[in-house]
């Protein structure tokens, strides 16, 4: 198969999405017929490629910067899930997104996305990837810009967020060329260890952000309220986990060589939990619908960071298996948020309840893809993580607990929304609520369809699609049948057990499922915690913010003195001076006289003083 349908994934949605803008927006069905035919014609032809490798390579420019393509394994695996996101989403948007007024634009923004996404999956030269990956910087910017009232306060925290993240893979990227003397991804094999061991954090950095790791995080909540709702479904929950989740394995599995005994790993590992717990927790707190799935997707990005950082097989494969299963609920889940808010006109969770009936395609999805998220046999979440589980309890006992208390919590935040939005008593903003359109039910049932096979089946993905993208790092092992650890196992159903018998007494006892684990957030330290949390105190952006105020205000004063100085102080020195001699020159020639042998008397004293003898 010729070679140029390489380029094609990467040019097609980007010339589409150039027409897109030229669609008047006075015409209807255009543009949505269009991304709905280039999403298709994507995923048709990234299917085809699967099982292929190739290559294509252009010289570009001097110092190694050539454009590179490559395909494999594991871009291909990559490409293919992008795709089928991409189609999925595109026709649930053709709906929530029918004659809005900046529907255009985001249709244009969603292909240019797509088109960058292909491009960094795909480059073989680290030079190109940064021009692909930084290129999607800019359409997450204008994906939430064009939202609500408040998107471009969050458009500009995404930036900056992100683009320090970026600055420091830049640099990671930099040093690589460096040491290796290439920018070829598929010849580099650097070694940890002094600069190898900066480079290799600089541009985990860049990964880890990508995939909305704490602590640059922070934008993701923002961007759940004020961004269109599909903009969540396509990049925060979906694209982004693939795409940051895999540079994250080509860093620590192709470009070094991450070996479990080093810092780096337990670096890694460190970094997994600590996204697992504390988005968690803040999820579990959450009263918005959209905002507790934000938190979510930020947590579950742990699991996949302690899986590939364990540097175990059993964890790398969970890590990746994870990816492509968050991938699938949580796209799933913020569609459903996304029929809610269509046919309630509300996404906050004190203004619904009873929609179980009145929208039962939608909550089935939500069962299924909640089930899957929190770890529930058989769904696809189950399974991933318990491959998770076993990576970290080799590792170490903490990080297994790490793990498995996300797993409760995680299950006891699910419970809390299921019970608010779909199974409490019916509110005045549902009453009149009806299941949604059947072109927005389709991603969603497709999606939860693939979280039971992806668990029932579950030797297809880890067989045929996970383990051939990394057979080379496995040491001959075969984790496609594995059966579970059954102590593990017990563990789990012992933890979600607890989560359903604790939703059940909060429920009781607060008269409410919104309120089931409120306990938890006034709790005597929690609740000082989380109240400087609801205030931004821990949010790095907002400690940047106060730095810049505090050094542009020094600034600033710096620069009101140095005005002051040429404006008002030499001036006035001048004028004081001036009028001095102006009252000293007064025209009495006996002052003059004065003055003259007032002068010579000091000058022979001075000649008399230097004079030697």
């Amino acid at each position: 198969m010729t070679n140029l349908f390489l380029p094609l994934l990467i040019f097609g949605p980007l010339l589409a999405g150039c027409l897109v803008v030229l669609v008047p927006q006075r015409v209807r069905f255009l543009k949505e017929a269009l991304v709905l035919a280039v999403t298709a014609a994507d995923l048709v032809l990234c299917l085809r490629l699967f099982p292929e490798e190739m290559t294509l390579f252009y010289p570009w420019g001097a110092y190694g910067i050539d454009f590179s393509l490559r395909l494999y394994r594991f871009s291909a695996f990559i490409l293919a899930a992008a795709g089928g996101f991409a189609f999925l989403i595109a026709l649930y948007s053709c709906v929530f997104m029918f004659a809005k007024e900046k529907g255009r634009l985001f249709f244009a923004l969603f292909l240019f996305s797509l088109s960058l996404v292909n491009g960094a999956v795909l480059s073989d030269n680290l030079i190109v990837l940064l021009f692909f990956w930084e290129g999607l910087l800019l359409t997450v910017f204008g994906l939430i810009a064009i939202g609500g009232k408040t998107a471009f306060k969050t458009a500009v925290k995404a930036l900056v967020i992100v683009g320090v993240a970026d600055l420091c893979m830049m640099i990671g990227i930099a040093l690589v060329g460096h040491l290796s003397g290439t920018f070829a991804i598929s010849k580099i094999q650097l070694s940890l260890g002094g600069l190898g061991s900066l480079a290799f954090v600089l541009m985990m950095i860049g990964a880890i952000s990508k995939a909305g790791s704490m602590p640059f995080h922070t934008w993701i909540p923002d961007a759940s309220i004020d961004a269109p709702l599909p903009f969540m479904a396509f990049l925060p929950a979906a694209l982004e986990k693939l795409l940051g989740i895999y540079l994250l394995a080509r860093i620590c599995l192709d470009l070094f060589k991450l070996v479990p005994e080093s810092g780096l790993s337990m670096a890694l590992m460190i970094i997994g939990s600590v996204t697992i717990l504390l988005a968690v927790m803040m999820a579990l707190i959450q009263k918005n619908y959209k905002r507790l799935l934000s938190y979510h997707a930020i947590s579950q990005v742990g699991y996949m960071i302690l899986g590939i950082g364990t540097a175990v097989p059993i964890g790398i494969v969970g890590g990746l298996f994870h990816m492509i299963n968050h991938a699938m609920y949580k796209s799933c889940l913020f569609l459903t948020s996304g029929a809610v808010e269509r046919q309630s006109g509300t996404t906050d969770l004190e203004r619904l309840g009873g929609l179980a009936g009145k929208m039962p395609v939608t909550f089935l999805c939500f069962f299924i893809a909640a089930a899957a998220i929190s770890g529930v046999p058989p769904f696809n979440g189950f399974f991933s993580k318990e491959l998770i589980y076993d990576g970290a309890l080799e590792r170490g006992l903490v990080f297994y607990l790490a793990a498995i208390l996300g797993s409760f919590l995680t299950a006891a935040s699910f419970l809390k929304l299921g019970h608010a939005a779909y199974l409490g008593p019916k509110s005045e903003a549902t009453q009149k609520a009806k299941e949604a359109p059947v072109i927005m039910l389709i991603p969603m049932i497709v999606i939860a369809a693939g979280c039971v096979y992806f668990g029932l089946q579950r030797s297809f993905p880890i067989g045929q699609l996970v383990q051939p993208a990394i057979e080379n790092h496995l040491e001959g092992q075969d984790f496609s049948s594995l059966l579970p650890n059954k102590k593990l196992v017990a563990v789990t159903a012992i933890m979600l057990l607890m989560a359903l018998v604790n939703h059940i007494l909060g429920a009781k006892m607060k008269g409410s499922g919104l309120k089931a684990v409120d306990y938890i957030h006034d709790a005597p330290v929690l609740s000082g915690l989380y109240e400087k949390a609801e205030r931004r105190c821990f949010d790095p952006y907002e400690w940047g913010r106060v730095f810049m105020k505090g050094f542009s205000y020094l600034l600033w004063r710096l620069d009101r003195g140095i005005d002051w100085v040429y404006n008002a102080g030499l001036p006035g020195c001048a004028r004081a001076l001036s009028n001095t001699l102006s009252r000293w020159h007064s025209g009495s020639y006996v002052t003059y006289l004065g003055w003259s042998l007032g002068g010579l008397l000091v000058l022979v004293i001075f000649l008399l003083s230097t004079r030697s003898f």
